[in-house]
Formats: C-alpha cells, structure tokens, sequence
C-alpha cells in the first residue's frame, strides 16, 4: 500500500498542502474547525507525519539533550544520574518535550553533541575550558550546565558541594572524631587534592574548611585522603587498605553516595559495629540505604527542588 502523502490528504479534505502542514506543525494558523477537519481527514488516511520531514519544517525536535560525560551503564549506576533524570523529566513532561540521553559517541563528546537531534542541551558536569564547551557553543543551541563551575553568561543549576560538605564535616568533627578517612573519587590527582577541580574540589574545600576550624588539616595520620574508584567495590577495596593500615579510622566520610555501601560492608565484615565503633556518613542520600535497618546519618542535595 503506497504511503499517504500531505497532498493526498490536502485534495481529499478540499484545503491546500500549506493549510495540512499547517494542521500538524503551526495549527495556530488555521481556524479550529479547519484543523480538527484536516486532522480527522489525516487519521482516516492512516497518515503518519513523517519526524524527519517534521523537523526539517519546523527547525524543531521537541526533545531535550542530556549530555552525560560517561556511557550510559556506567552513568545509570550512578544512583544520582537516575534521581537527576525523574526530575527533568517532571517538566519535559509538562512542557510536551522528550529527553534524550547524550553519552560520548565512540569516546568523543565533540561527535555526540553533533550528531545529538536536539532543541538544547542539559550537561552535567561540564568544564569550562574543555574543548566540549567549545562545540557546544558553535552548534548554536541553547544549553544549561547542571553540577559544574560557573560560565560567565551560561545560565547554571547548582547544589552547594561546598556548604554540604563544610556541614558533613562539621558535623563529624562535633561528635568528638579526629580520627577520619575521606573517601574521595579517583579523579587522577594522585593524592593532589589541591588540584581538584568542580565537584571534587568544592567538597575537598568545604571539608579542609570545616577541619581548619579545629586546628586539623589532611596530614595522613589523623586525617586521611584516601581515593577510590567511583564505585562500591572501589570504596570498599580503598576502607579495607585504610583498616589494614593499623590505624583505624572512627569515621568515614565519603565524597558521594556511591562510595557508601561499600564502606559498610567492609566495616561489618571487620567486625566494627557501624554507629557505635565507626561512623559512617551518605553523601547525597543513596536511595539502597533505605532498605537497611540502620539509618545513616546524611547530607543530601534537593534533586527535586522546584
């Protein structure tokens, strides 16, 4: 059966192909009773607009691009990436929009962000001084940058990584522990904590500025660094190396949600009783937490903030 095509549907329903591209892509062009005939004609056909054809017409996708800095099983198992999503999509769904997910294409973020069908982008995590900023700016769509630095006229949505982690700290160092691990994400620093930079760097300020505030600093002794791979089994493999080191800590505070399971696993498996001998502070509230019986004490940021 050949394909139903505008001009089919414009000589049945008696109008011209600019008043049934009109129907389907500017309505408001056309009288209401104009439209729902055209539409009803359309629908009688079994015509279905062709997207690509729609788009080109309209210079419109109606979707919105999340441009993620990591594959996506990779950034899925970020319990964080999952929450970030139900929000946007809250107002996607609101506002007639699809999202799409926008992960490196073959390792570049350059050739994602070209080959991305998109009205704009949400990007998380993104530097200035990347090239990525670079081509985001020459594809001339709009974008906002979610968890990361400011960029002079980008507009930006931010937590305060900072205050968060200045309040885990504070509160850490209120329970009388001087003894502390920071479990940080391995970002390539080697130990350079000076050298962080975004997320990384204002939690590390927020936590040495909690520190100075009682004579304490990152000395190796009392107050550990120690760097994991972003993951659970990461976190957990960086607290055993801590635990092994005969001088344990009396608490453990933890860079981001994902390097908290971890933690308590290997800490109960040690013996240590989680609250009691060793104290074990979430980053952002891991959803996983609420299926223990224990209940951690938690700095969390408001995902969902309207």
């Amino acid at each position: 059966m050949a394909r139903v095509k505008i001009k089919d549907i414009a000589e049945k329903a008696g109008v011209s192909k600019t008043a049934v591209s009109f129907a389907f892509n500017n309505p408001d062009h056309l009288s209401e009773e104009t439209v729902k005939h055209i539409l009803s004609i359309a629908e009688e056909m079994g015509y279905t607009p062709d997207p690509v054809a729609r788009n080109l017409i309209t210079g419109k996708t109606g979707a919105i691009g999340l441009l993620v800095p990591q594959p996506i099983p990779e950034i899925i198992r970020n319990p964080f990436t999952p929450e970030l999503i139900e929000g946007i999509g809250e107002v996607c769904t609101l506002e007639g929009l699809s999202l799409l997910l926008v992960p490196p294409l073959k390792g570049s973020m350059q050739r994602a962000i070209g080959n991305a069908a998109v009205d704009g982008f949400l990007t998380l995590g993104l530097a200035e001084s990347t090239s990525t900023m670079v081509v985001l700016r020459q594809r001339g769509v709009p974008f906002v940058t979610v968890d990361s630095a400011p960029i002079e006229g980008i507009p930006a949505v931010n937590v305060d990584d900072e205050g968060g982690a200045r309040l885990a700290m504070q509160a850490v160092l209120a329970a009388g522990h001087r003894q502390i691990a920071i479990l940080a994400i391995r970002s390539g620093k080697q130990g350079h904590y000076r050298e962080y930079v975004g997320t990384l760097r204002n939690r590390m300020n927020g936590y040495l500025a909690a520190l100075a505030q009682h004579g304490l600093k990152l000395d190796g002794r009392k107050v550990r660094l120690v760097e994991c791979v972003s993951t659970e089994n990461g976190a957990e493999a960086g607290l055993e190396d801590v635990l092994q080191s005969g001088n344990s800590p009396t608490a453990i505070v933890p860079m981001r949600d994902l390097l908290t399971l971890g933690p308590l696993h290997t800490a109960q498996q040690a013996g240590l009783r989680v609250a009691a001998e060793l104290v074990l502070l979430a980053f952002a509230d891991h959803p996983l937490t609420y299926l223990l019986t224990l209940r951690l004490p938690t700095v969390a940021p408001p995902l969902h903030q309207h």
